[in-house]
């Protein structure tokens, strides 16, 4: 039986995002969208609000990807909505299911001038999966549910609906739809049997598992295929963690001999980019495996490239019939070729010198992250380091703001992890430069008691800008901070708590401080500029 249901149209909204599992709101105050907040307040609907409206996208962001179900941001009209696009574009680049309500200027004086009168669809259209206008409180309940269903079906991805004035504060009914149902899509047999049989037939393939796999809750099956055709596998976003780090196939230093001696490449649930050649592997067969046939790589001719649900193919894999080469002796030579690498790594991240190297900071962190910790990435040369030298030991339990690059994910991705996690270690590694877009939200965290570790490395540069420019040219130029700037010292006037950090020795001790403090609470380390990560540059 249909339930109907009635009131402004906050409340119509909040009764469909309700029944489609939305458990909280993520805002900057704005007078276009006071009907939601009403419905919020009065049926005891958490409300999160922030200092920058892409601070709300990000944590609504982070609830999508670390949850697995829609995250929702409430943005006001004009630049309330703008300001929003970049979120709205990594959700859309992550394949993250966050819905973003708009308001909009009066439709009755449209061409008027109203207050922040502007349409947002042709802005935001390019980056969501569905966009649209709702104009009558009546249609509020169909038009969630509609946007909800287009974000959760695959290749996920954000959805925006905008409201204008007179619809969103009327009153109106409305039959409530049933919750957004996707079912899973069935892959072509056929392509998982070609598949399947390049795999069990390679004498050197290699898996590249990604964040699909984790968003949708394929960890076991991927698992389960890798111990069936006995596979080394690496992971990147979300996907880290999915083998934990002591699993015989886990594999996350010898990416380099693997890729550069494999005859099969398996890339799962991540897109052929930048960060893997652009799917160029040499001479090697690539097998795209996607959670929707319009994932798959235009730019490549994988030799099988399955499409669909990643636990049906990745099931199917592990029960494929025929014989398997036998991998040990390729296993072997990469569990050599990772041993060395962690050994180098070990001496890097134990270097006892000042100014403080970037390694060194991830070495004294791995003492005191838990295994449950999530782990925030928010910036270019500083948090580069983190993916060499961190290794999630669970799936879902790390962030970073993916194949965008956008600066300034990491307040919003704190508050969404806290408000996910009450009870684990939120730690947000940000670069200096990147701690300009997002560190007045510390504010917002301080304010609703959401206490998170901020480990800032603050080397007073543009790392990956700086050291690739005077390579190009000789000189630099819009590439450097000011020196040693107390970042700790503006946490503290937020109302939170913090220190600066330039000995390697007083590393360890700071850390501690921090993740007892119940504030949030940022260790400001003054690592060394000329420590730069080894890449030419991040121009790919």
């Amino acid at each position: 039986m249909t339930e109907r249901v009635e009131g402004h149209g906050g409340e119509l909204a909040l009764a469909a995002l309700r029944a489609n599992g939305v458990r909280e709101m993520f805002t900057l105050s704005g007078g276009h969208v006071f009907p939601l907040y009403d419905a919020a307040h009065r049926h005891g609907f958490p409300i999160y609000d922030v200092r920058h409206e892409q601070s709300a996208v990000f944590a609504a962001e982070a609830v999508a990807k670390l949850q697995r179900r829609p995250g929702l941001a409430v943005l006001t009209a004009g630049p309330g909505v703008t300001n929003g696009v970049s979120g709205l574009t990594s959700a859309y680049f992550n394949a993250s299911p966050v819905l973003v309500l708009g308001g909009r200027a009066p439709q009755f004086r449209w061409g008027s001038g109203s207050l922040q009168e502007m349409d947002h669809l042709p802005l935001v259209a390019p980056v969501t999966k569905h966009a649209e206008t709702v104009f009558s409180a009546g249609d509020i309940p169909r038009a969630v549910t509609a946007a909800l269903t287009a974000a959760l079906t695959p290749h996920r991805g954000p959805v925006f609906l905008d409201f204008p004035l007179e619809a969103v504060f009327s009153v109106g009914d409305a039959e409530l739809p049933a919750p957004a149902a996707v079912a899973p899509v069935e892959p072509d047999p056929d392509e998982v049997a070609a598949a399947g049989r390049l795999i069990m037939g390679a004498q050197r393939p290699v898996v590249i598992a990604g964040s699909e796999v984790y968003a949708g809750d394929a960890v076991a099956a991927l698992r389960e295929a890798a111990e069936a055709l006995g596979v080394p596998v690496f992971t990147n976003g979300m996907g880290r963690g999915a083998l934990p780090p002591e699993h015989p196939l886990a594999f996350a230093k010898a990416r380099r001999v693997a890729l550069s001696g494999a005859d099969v490449v398996v890339v799962i649930g991540t897109p052929l980019d930048f960060r893997l050649s652009f799917g160029d592997f040499g001479d090697a067969a690539v097998v795209h495996i996607v959670d929707a046939s319009s994932q798959r790589a235009g730019h490549v001719q994988p030799a099988a490239s399955p499409a669909g649900d990643l636990r049906l193919i990745l099931s199917a894999l592990a029960g494929q019939p025929g014989d398997r080469v036998d991998h040990a002796d390729w296993i072997a030579q990469l569990r050599t070729a990772e041993d060395a690498a962690k050994a180098r790594d070990a001496e890097e991240m134990a270097a006892d010198t000042d100014p403080i190297r970037p390694a060194r900071v991830y070495g004294e962190l791995r003492r005191v992250l838990a295994l449950d910790a999530i782990t925030i990435g928010d910036g270019g040369d500083f948090v580069s380091y983190a993916g060499r030298y961190l290794e999630p030991a669970q799936p879902g339990t790390w962030l970073d703001p993916g194949p965008y690059g956008c600066l300034g994910t990491g307040m919003g991705y704190a508050m969404g992890a806290r408000v996910s996690h009450p009870d684990r270690q939120i730690c947000v590694l940000m670069g200096d430069g990147a701690a300009g877009f997002s560190l007045m939200d510390v504010e917002s965290l301080v304010r609703q008691q959401l206490p998170v570790v901020i480990v800032v490395g603050n080397n007073g540069i543009w790392g990956l800008e700086k050291h690739p420019m005077r390579a190009m040219y000789g000189y630099d130029v819009a590439a450097d901070l000011q020196p040693e700037l107390r970042y700790d010292k503006v946490v503290e006037a937020l109302g939170g708590a913090g220190e600066t950090v330039a000995r390697a020795a007083d590393l360890g001790p700071a850390l501690a401080r921090a993740f007892d403090a119940g504030v949030p609470y940022l260790v400001n380390v003054l690592t060394d500029p000329a420590d730069a990560y080894p890449r030419s540059s991040n121009l790919a």
